[in-house]
């Protein structure tokens, strides 16, 4: 997969996809016309363009994920710190926080997702 990110559009069709599959491709299609208002067509041309780009996997006639979703999240996030904050995550973090405020248990989970790094370092 590489750098391969994924537009909006892309994103909410593999949100169904990681939710439902493996799913037959015919119930995809239905699945993305009561949630995304798409064609059939749009459905097929999607999941060509992400079997291509290796996130999913359409054989016979059977969609199934090939990048998890955390993977894809991992990934999403990492091109977005690098293109916005020059991969500075500190500067992220500043500039998500401003004006926000976090709860006392959100700030020990990010204490302890920091110390669970370091020791693993």
């Amino acid at each position: 997969m590489g750098k391969d990110t994924l537009c909006d559009s892309d994103y909410k069709f593999m949100s169904i996809v990681w939710e439902y599959a493996p799913i037959n491709s015919g119930e995809l299609v239905k699945l993305c016309y009561e949630k995304l208002g798409w064609k059939k067509s749009t459905t097929y041309t999607t999941i060509k363009k992400l079997s291509e780009k290796g996130y999913l996997r359409n054989e016979n006639a059977v969609v199934s994920v090939l990048i998890p979703r955390e993977k894809a999240q991992a990934n999403e996030s990492a091109t977005f710190v690098d293109r916005t904050f020059g991969g500075s995550l500190p500067h992220f973090i500043t500039a998500f926080l401003n004006g926000r405020g976090i709860s006392d248990e959100e700030a020990r989970r990010i204490r302890k997702i920091i110390d669970d790094y370091e020791e693993k370092q």
